[in-house]
């Protein structure tokens, strides 16, 4: 029997190896795999949704080792991020987090009290979100901790953005910067082996001065709500979007794949943040490289009409990168001397870091 190792699929290819032949047997589903989100409609006959609303689910998993090292994550830290990066997903998909479970999977090396610390996490995102955390499951492990959230939410039907919306001259656009997150994750692991290290360090603190902003990017990010609510007061409703949770090549790449389209992405118009320039040439990092392909940002990549030009420019925290174009033309990065580079999708792939 041929074998075939799931390394050489990568996330998503497995996903839609195991999902291109389902089909929607509900009328109430929408959408199914391949968004943020699937998308549910139940309002026939019923009132759980209301008159135009439709419901958004996600779901996420972190198990430690693969997503996360407790060795310098904390648990509070954690469980809030954990949390924050489903809402992302709803808000990439322009609709508003209402609710989510929490399943855990527990060794026994972990007490009562750590659990209190990440739920405290979990609590503080869904009070400051206004998400209600209405169950999930509990269990005991023997690998660790594992963390799954189902995540629940709501959107206009007319108001929903998807993946596949992008059209010939649309306007690409990120907020916030790239590649922080996982300049914050470098900075972690490099003061986590100088700590193990030689003893050649005169104290076994790790060394985090001035670059405050990198961990709080890795260790407590925010879901881009604000930017959505910008979006909705300027009237300006996206053609296509996701959230960076894999880089924003990886992303990019699917944004014009499902949408049947080509891109071209300025070099010199990546906004990159100050710190992790500074952190990227003490490590001899290519800032560019990392800002591309870093992952974990969960910042907001979206396309929207040339003509929401004038009403997008005043919205703080939002840059113009570059421009959809045609399908033949393929997804390219344009550098700073003008050299057309093809992008590729080199972001985080779970199944082939596990295999180290």
């Amino acid at each position: 029997m041929q074998r075939t190792e799931i390394s050489t699929m990568g996330e998503f290819g497995l996903i839609h190896h195991l999902t291109k032949d389902l089909k929607p047997q509900q009328p109430s589903t929408i959408r199914g795999v391949g968004d943020d989100c699937a998308v549910m409609d139940f309002s026939e006959g019923t009132p759980v949704t209301g008159d135009g609303l439709r419901v958004l689910m996600t779901s996420d998993m972190l198990l430690e080792g693969i997503h996360f090292n407790l060795e310098y994550v904390p648990l509070k830290h954690l469980g809030y991020k954990a949390a924050v990066v489903n809402f992302s997903d709803i808000y990439a998909m322009n609709g508003t987090p209402t609710q989510i479970t929490v399943s855990l999977g527990v060794s026994k090396r972990f007490s009562v009290e750590d659990l209190e610390a990440l739920y405290s996490g979990i609590r503080l995102a869904c009070e400051r979100y206004g998400v209600d955390l209405v169950g999930g499951d509990t269990c005991s492990s023997m690998t660790g901790l594992t963390i799954a959230i189902t995540c629940l939410g709501t959107a206009k039907a007319e108001d929903i953005v998807y993946r596949n919306g992008a059209k010939q001259n649309d306007l690409i656009c990120v907020t916030g910067n790239l590649g922080t997150a996982y300049m914050g994750l470098q900075l972690l692991e490099r003061e986590r082996l100088a700590v193990m290290g030689d003893g050649s360090r005169v104290t076994a603190q790790p060394d985090f001065e001035g670059k405050e902003y990198l961990l709080e990017r890795q260790l407590k990010p925010e879901a881009r709500r604000d930017i959505i609510l910008k979006l909705r007061e300027a009237g300006i409703r996206p053609t296509a979007m996701m959230d960076i949770s894999d880089g924003l090549s990886s992303e990019l790449m699917h944004i014009c794949r499902q949408s049947g389209v080509g891109c071209a992405v300025y070099e010199d118009k990546l906004p990159i943040d100050y710190q992790a320039v500074v952190l990227a040439e003490e490590m001899n990092l290519n800032i560019v490289t990392c800002a591309l392909n870093g992952g974990e940002d969960y910042e907001l990549l979206f396309t929207c009409s040339l003509d929401d030009y004038e009403k997008l420019v005043p919205i703080d925290d939002i840059y113009l990168i570059g421009h959809i174009t045609k399908p033949e033309l393929g997804t390219l990065l344009v550098g700073r001397n003008g050299e057309e580079i093809p992008l590729k999708a080199q972001g985080f792939n779970a199944f082939q870091e596990s295999e180290k």
